[in-house]
């Protein structure tokens, strides 16, 4: 059992989630919340409203339904790199619309590596031999337009969990397990709005992505079954400047992860005692906005924000420059850092990197960098750089 309680903490460690309520603590593979793509890490994590990429996937599967062309693109982090861990995640995502059926199919593959570690026995601490850990998931996904304005995408996911390839001692489990859950999303990126006389469509959206819907996984028995991530956002994007050479967006994006429990008082002869159990995902939809006072749910909610500036001529050479910041309330995990980020575009291929930097010091999260290489092709030329125009 200590082996799988040590492997289960270094899952939930590596997002850096210092927790004082339970709820992200007590949910298992948390890597399905790692904001995996760079282009977003350089804007705060913030990605819900904007989504016109392939890493919408993850943000909001509901962007690419405005979005035409194929897409490939993979991410590559180490993290953590202050505790020099062989932890590493990657990213690989692919989008292409398909005119027959009036909408983009979408595949990610995320994969999440712990690194190596030694197995002992129950008692005995002299090594017996060695494992690796890691958390995969595969996502399918389906994005299409109803309407002008509105997109709506769905996905569909496996999760793979191994943090160890066997029963320890008298364990009735090991510590391998798999789940399934899925998404559903929805984008309002308005084509004509005019405000007091000036016009803002196309550069205007609100986005919104309930993703991670889905039963427990359970690594050793069902009664000890944890809950994956349910997680809701809420996005904006709003393109400041737009003209044949400079486009600047400024995004904000709301979240709060959806794991609630429910406490029971049991009674056994002469002894009372407290069992507290997860709610189930369709219940925790809902019970997860209510179980704590109306301030503390406003708390709960974490805010990143963007800003996005690209230089030069769609289709031909582009170059952004990224920065944001992420606030997590002190008494709901405290993570507040700044990021930074930059990026090129040239032709049909792309490169972004993004920079990590904490408020406090010595954070674990602190230098954490992020790397994606892109191929695209087919697209109208502006989706390469911001909101797409004239589909």
């Amino acid at each position: 059992m200590k082996t799988l309680i040590s492997l289960f903490m270094i899952s939930i460690m590596f997002l850096a989630l210092p927790k004082i309520n339970y709820a992200q603590g007590e949910a298992a593979v948390p890597f399905l919340l790692l904001a995996p793509d760079s282009r977003a890490g350089g804007i705060g994590e913030s990605g819900t409203g904007l989504a016109d990429n392939s890493a919408a996937i993850f943000w909001n599967p509901a962007g690419i339904a405005f979005l035409t062309g194929t897409e490939l693109s993979i991410t590559h982090s180490n993290w953590l790199p202050a505790f020099n861990l062989d932890l590493f995640y990657d990213y690989l995502t692919y989008r292409t619309y398909v005119e027959g059926i009036g909408g983009s199919i979408t595949g990610s593959i995320t994969y999440m590596n712990f690194g190596e570690f030694v197995r002992t026995g129950p008692v005995d601490p002299t090594p017996i031999g060695t494992f690796r850990s890691f958390d995969a998931a595969l996502t399918l996904g389906y994005a299409t337009k109803l309407g002008t304005d509105w997109g709506l995408g769905f996905n569909f996911r496996v999760i793979h969990s191994r943090l160890s390839d066997e029963a320890v001692g008298e364990e009735e489990g090991t510590g391998v397990a798999t789940s399934v859950s899925f998404d559903i999303a929805g984008m309002w990126r308005v084509s004509t709005l005019n405000i007091f006389g000036a016009e803002f469509g196309n550069r205007f959206s609100i986005g919104a992505n309930l993703s991670n819907l889905g039963p427990k996984i359970t690594y050793i028995d069902q009664a000890q079954s944890d809950p994956i991530p349910t997680n809701f956002r809420l996005g904006f994007a709003f393109q400041l400047i737009s003209d044949e050479f400079n486009s600047l967006i400024y995004t904000l994006d709301f979240s709060k992860l959806l794991v609630s429990k429910t406490t029971k008082t049991v009674i056994n002869g002469n002894d009372t005692s407290t069992v507290s159990e997860s709610d189930e995902w369709y219940q925790a939809i809902f019970t997860a906005w209510g179980d704590q006072s109306f301030s503390e749910e406003l708390r709960d909610v974490v805010t990143s924000m963007g800003l996005e500036y690209w230089y030069g001529t769609p289709g031909d050479f582009l170059f952004a420059l990224r920065t944001g910041f992420f606030y997590e309330d002190p008494s709901f995990g405290n993570r507040k850092f700044y990021t930074f980020g930059a990026g090129l575009r040239y032709d049909i291929y792309g490169f972004d990197f993004s920079y990590l930097s904490s408020v406090e010091s010595n954070h674990p999260l602190d230098d954490t960098l992020r790397f994606t290489i892109i191929i695209g092709w087919g697209s109208i030329p502006d989706q390469v750089r911001g909101f797409p125009r004239g589909i």
